[in-house]
């Protein structure tokens, strides 16, 4: 499907809802940062509260990144310029590691959000033409969370899923100690729905995707600006965070 000429390159409103994650986010390692620090206590790996706050910052993300898929392709995004894009992608999923393993060297990061979005943008730029087939895939992928540790459990020979390396493919029947972990399944299930939500609103729904026409000002351009920029961002804002809570850790000693 070509990208009708009258519409922008980028479309304002993916960009506001991958800044609404992008906020829910910052407040969730805002806190977890306050955490780490001994300034609240919270359980951020087993209190609901916690964890499916951060299943749903992460489904923004892959959602989001899902659209973004679905009208790239819609332009006719080449490879060559997909290429240029996973590379800064890849890059920044090292430089996380490297920096999670300076902070914690035990659980340090090495297959978190942006490493599975590397893996998965790739699976979803080949598997695009699968059309309504998406979704039913989506749904299976996502159900594999569910149905991994019965089938591991029956067939206990599939217990090196388990091992890293092998569990950045997410089909385990226990979490790894790690301090980000986004494996492929479920969340490719995610991305899948997103790049099928996209190409169904090109078809149907354009005007969902698309701005308003009016130039975005004051709040609204500062969210559009956010959500062009998030990898910027993304790589940013602990380093910013984590230096604001110790600075007043500091001065309040």
């Amino acid at each position: 499907m070509v990208f009708p000429p009258t519409y922008p390159r980028r479309l304002d409103r993916i960009d506001l809802l991958r800044a609404v994650a992008m906020l829910w986010m910052t407040a969730y390692h805002f806190c977890f940062d306050l955490d780490h620090f001994g300034l609240i206590h919270e359980n951020f790996a087993r209190d609901p509260f916690w964890t499916w706050q951060r299943s749903a910052i992460v489904s923004g993300f892959l959602f989001t990144a899902g659209l973004s898929q679905a009208v790239a392709l819609s332009q006719g995004q080449g490879w060559p310029r997909f290429w240029k894009r996973w590379v800064q992608v890849a890059g920044a999923a090292l430089l996380v590691s490297a920096g999670s393993a300076l902070m914690f060297p035990n659980t340090f990061i090495y297959f978190g959000v942006l490493h599975g979005i590397a893996v998965m943008l790739i699976l979803v730029r080949l598997t695009a033409g699968w059309g309504g087939w998406l979704w039913p895939a989506g749904a299976l992928a996502i159900a594999a969370k569910f149905v991994a540790p019965m089938v591991i459990a029956a067939i206990p020979v599939l217990e090196f899923l388990n091992a890293p390396g092998w569990n950045a493919l997410g089909f385990i029947s226990r979490l790894p100690v790690t301090e980000d972990y986004v494996p492929l399944l479920p969340w490719l299930g995610v991305m899948w729905w997103g790049l099928a939500a996209g190409q169904w609103a090109l078809r149907h729904r354009p005007h969902w995707l698309g701005s308003d026409g009016a130039p975005a000002t004051g709040l609204k351009l500062g969210l559009v600006v956010m959500g062009r920029w998030s990898l910027s961002y993304y790589l940013l804002h602990q380093p910013v965070l984590i230096g604001l809570v110790s600075a007043w850790v500091w001065v309040s000693r």
